[in-house]
């Protein structure tokens, strides 16, 4: 049964709460969706009334937030059905990527998640989708089958690329905005175990680390997708002692071939510089957080996003020192390789954008009282790369954007192709995406 809340109601600012706490919503009703008949009937009363509509899940990529209005949570609708003969899975849409990992693991399959299992399946591939597996198998948009769409007027839609063609489209990659997705069927590939985890090497002893990382991308072959971050690691007692207080490159890797030919190819990197700490092993793929190790408490933070043509080695040293101890501001900077599959066109278009980029380049960092000095220090990180950078990627952009920062993440065309869907389905524009989607130009 669905649970409809107020303002008053005790738990109501519980379900507000997400992953992200640098801000939330502020609905005046919100509905915790049970079904697909739930989320229908929260879309049909806000329009009846035109109230504006927000979607979360685990709320971990928050950008717009909500004022007034209804908000649907879709944290209970985490349900995941496998199907071993066709390789599939269809999943609610509050399943995290963990829950479909799970599942997809008793049959031997796996899904094309991300670095952070907890994250949200649906809004993560709705969004593209960059995972572990990404430069063998491509986006996970490019793995969609059907999708389940509640749209404004009240109609449950199943979209496929036979049932509606162009809709499919547009939602996969650039679904925001486009109805409320109740769920989704998904492929699945045949990944039991990888070779993935942590080359943690020093940075004051290696400076060089990050050139010598992008010098190994270019050989490399697709079996092999790897990312780094950067940062100074806190002096903290839950920190294991031989990092704490030092500036860190974490070189993250996933293989998904043959564990000896993955040993070979990734041994070049442990003659980068000092390892101080080496977490690489076979690990079944229900373990795949352990490869970002990424932290897994909710906190606020921020960040800035490029997707790059190529990466400029002396952007790459001017970096490495400016976001180390003299920051003066904590970031992380995460770099992954990109290529191979993502390259190439999937066999069901879709509007998922810049697949020439080779690199995307993200500064994080935690805010607690000084956004303005995060948001001059992500600016000063990123102008260096600035000229070889293709648009952004939603998927990575933590914050909000305006309409023409969004119309970025795009190929030219696409965003007002995108605006087109949106204003047929939704006219009055109640449905509030996470980031403003542009109305046609």
């Amino acid at each position: 049964m669905t649970t409809a809340m107020l303002p008053a109601d005790p738990g109501f600012d519980d379900v507000l709460t997400g992953f992200q706490r640098a801000g939330r919503h502020r609905p005046d009703r919100v509905v915790v969706a049970r079904s697909a008949d739930d989320v229908r009937a929260a879309v049909v009363h806000a329009a009846a009334h035109r109230l504006p509509v927000a979607v979360q899940s685990g709320g971990h990529g928050q950008g717009r937030l909500l004022d007034g209005g209804v908000l649907i949570s879709t944290r209970e609708l985490t349900g995941v059905r496998v199907d071993p003969a066709t390789r599939t899975a269809r999943l609610a849409a509050g399943a995290s990527w963990q829950h479909v990992i799970d599942a997809a693991a008793e049959h031997g399959l796996a899904p094309l998640s991300g670095s952070a299992p907890g994250v949200g399946a649906v809004s993560y591939t709705l969004g593209g989708g960059v995972g572990l597996l990404a430069r063998r198998h491509g986006f996970a948009a490019d793995h969609v089958r059907r999708i389940d769409l509640v749209t404004v007027d009240g109609a449950l839609r199943e979209v496929t690329a036979s049932s509606d063609p162009e809709l499919f489209t547009v939602l996969r990659g650039g679904g925001a905005g486009l109805g409320v997705v109740v769920a989704m069927e998904i492929d699945l590939v045949e990944v039991t175990t990888i070779l993935g985890g942590g080359l943690y090497l020093d940075l004051r002893a290696a400076p060089d680390v990050l050139e010598g990382w992008r010098r190994w991308t270019t050989t490399v072959p697709e079996e092999m997708t790897s990312a780094v971050a950067m940062l100074v690691v806190p002096d903290l007692p839950v920190v294991p002692a031989e990092l704490r207080g030092r500036h860190v490159a974490q070189v993250q890797l996933a293989w998904s071939g043959d564990p000896a030919e993955g040993r070979r190819v990734l041994a070049p990197l442990r003659r980068l510089g000092p390892v101080l700490r080496d977490t690489v092993r076979e690990i079944p793929y229900t373990e795949s957080a352990s490869v970002f190790d990424e932290p897994d408490r909710p906190h606020a933070y921020r960040s800035e996003n490029r997707l790059l043509r190529e990466l400029d080695p002396a952007a790459l040293a001017g970096i490495t020192r400016a976001a180390g101890p003299s920051a003066g501001t904590m970031c992380v900077v995460g770099i992954r390789h990109l290529g191979g599959a993502l390259a190439r066109p999937p066999a069901t278009p879709n509007v998922v954008g810049h697949r020439d980029a080779a690199y995307s380049l993200m500064v994080l960092s935690p805010i607690e009282d000084d956004l303005d000095a995060v948001v001059d220090l992500h600016r000063r990180l990123i102008a260096p790369f600035l000229p070889a950078a293709l648009g952004r990627s939603l998927n990575f952009s933590y914050g909000a954007l305006t309409p023409a920062e969004v119309r970025e993440a795009f190929d030219p065309g696409v965003a007002d192709r995108i605006a087109a869907v949106a204003a047929a389905l939704d006219p009055a524009g109640l449905l509030r995406a996470n980031q403003p989607m542009p109305r046609p130009a």
